[in-house]
Formats: C-alpha cells, structure tokens, sequence
C-alpha cells in the first residue's frame, strides 16, 4: 500500500512538472538554451544498437504523414519508477517547444506486478532519438524492450482534400450572392438561397477546423511508453518459480474443482431419479413379501 501511494504522488509530481514548465517556457526559453539542448541532441552517438530496434520513418521520405510511436518495456518492479522519472526528465531538458508530457500512469494489479505509463507530444523531428534513448535507459536497467511499433496517417492528404472542397463552397457562396444582387427574386426564393449560403458558410467553417487539427497532427507526434513489471509479459524478464508454482497450484485446483461441480451438476438430477425409482421398487417388494409370509393357509385337519 506504502508503494501504491508513493508511485501516486510520484506520477502527480511528474505532471506537475511538466505543467510548471509549459508556464513558466515563455520567461525562460532563450536561444542559448535552446542551442545548449540541441547540442546535447547532437552529441548523441550517430550510431548505437539501439537504434536498429526502433522503427521510424524520416519525416522528409513522409510529407504529411503524422506518426504515433508505441513502445512496451519489461523490467524489474521496482525500478519501473525510477525509469520512467528518467524519461520524464529527458522530455523535460528538451523544453516544453520540443517535448510535452500528457499523461503519467502507475499502478500495481491484481497479480502484484506493475504496470505504467507515460505519454509525451515531441517535435516529429526528435521522436525516433527520444525512442532510441529511452529504450538504452531500460536496458541500463536490465530491462528489455518487449514491443515497438509507429502508426502513420496521411493527414497531409485530408488537409488537400479539404482545401479543395472549401474552394467549391466559397465559389458557390460567390455565385449565391451575385444571384441576391441581381435581384428579381421573390419571397421564396431569396429565402431558398440564404439558407444555401448560410449552409455554405458553415461548412467552411468545419473545413478551417479540420485543417487546423490536422496541421496540429503534423506538427506532433505522440510518444507512449508502457512499463509492464517484471513477469508481466510471457517469456520476457525475470520470474519467481516459487510463486509460478503456487500460481500453477491454484490454477488447476480450480480446474479440478470446477470438472467435479460440472460434473456433478450433470449426474446427480439423474441420480436422484434412479435412486427415487430403485427406493418405490424397493418398497413394493416389501409389500409383496409381507403379504405373502402374513397370508395362513386354511388347514383339512380336523380339531381333535
């Protein structure tokens, strides 16, 4: 329980600084932090093991493409926290213009394993570096990357499409107004064509929202770490035999006993009616018995 409440006020502290530092990058961003954390990105190693583990997709081979980045890590209980504090404070050096933590999970299940996560918004264009030392943390941990992968969508396209029908509908609202101009309409009709227009209006409006929301998927990509505990993924990290064999143990006792209950629940109305059948059976014979043995024969001796 001790361990539940410090890994909660570990996760409400890391989000807490993270939104400490969304307020206060406007007095603190200068070009010469700014330098300072590129330098630190380009003093990377150009080449690391690490790197052919993650997948990625240069954002120049992909125009207009966003990418989600997905990775699961398995490593020791305890020192899941410590590791995703790391990757907290590696999104938190970069600055709130580059990196953004959105969310920040811990907790233990119901197996006694923990499970975590974390969540970040990064400048798509040091999203797969991010990757790469996140996962060398993990392994300085002794943890094992369990799972990587990136979902891309062609937001660049929806974007295109939508700026072609918002050219349909303004030229539409153009033809419309020069039509209420002309005039020579009556009731009717000039009310037909303010509803069009109106209509048209309103589309646009939607088209301007869909393309800044699009525009705001480029200019991001999402970033999600899952922290799995130690067993918690099968066939990755280390594993307690003692407590695999009570778990086997309870496991197929329960089986055992649920192919008894089954079992019974299939014999026993059965049962009782063969039991019921062979006890009436039973009981006439016992009828027939004493009926037979209480019967006297009549005697043709004569009384002397």
């Amino acid at each position: 329980m001790k361990n539940m409440l410090l890994a909660g006020a570990m996760a409400l502290a890391l989000i807490g600084c993270s939104e400490k530092s969304a307020e206060e990058s406007a007095s603190t961003s200068s070009p010469t932090a700014d330098t300072a954390a590129e330098a630190a990105a380009s003093d990377a190693p150009a080449a690391r093991s690490t790197d052919e583990e993650v997948p990625g997709v240069s954002i120049s081979a992909a125009p207009g493409v966003a990418f989600d980045y997905s990775y699961s890590f398995s490593l020791d209980d305890g020192l899941i926290s410590r590791v995703q504090q790391e990757h907290a404070e590696a999104c938190e050096m970069l600055g709130t213009a580059r990196c953004r933590i959105v969310d920040v999970r811990y907790q233990l299940n119901d197996e006694k394993r923990v499970e975590a996560q974390t969540q970040f918004k990064l400048d798509p264009g040091i999203a797969r570096r991010f990757g790469a030392d996140a996962i060398a943390s993990v392994e300085k941990a002794e943890g094992v990357l369990a799972d990587a992968s990136v979902a891309g969508e062609d937001v660049g396209s929806q974007i295109d499409a939508s700026q072609v029908r918002s050219a349909g509908a303004a030229a539409e609202v153009e033809r419309l107004e020069a039509r209420l101009k002309a005039g020579g309409l009556d009731k009717n009709e000039r009310a037909e064509i303010l509803e069009q227009i109106s209509a048209l209006k309103g589309q646009l409006g939607d088209e301007r929202t869909t393309r800044k929301t699009g525009e705001a998927r480029i200019a991001t990509t999402t970033v999600v770490f899952n922290y799995v505990g130690s067993g918690g993924l099968p066939g990755i990290g280390h594993k307690n035999p003692f407590a695999d064999a009570g778990e086997t143990l309870m496991v197929s006792g329960g089986t055992a006993l649920s192919f008894v209950l089954t079992l019974g629940a299939a014999v026993l109305p059965w049962a009782l009616v063969l039991g019921l059948l062979v006890h009436v059976w039973r009981s006439n014979a016992v009828v027939a018995l004493r009926r037979r043995l209480g019967a006297k024969p009549v005697s043709d001796k004569p009384a002397g």
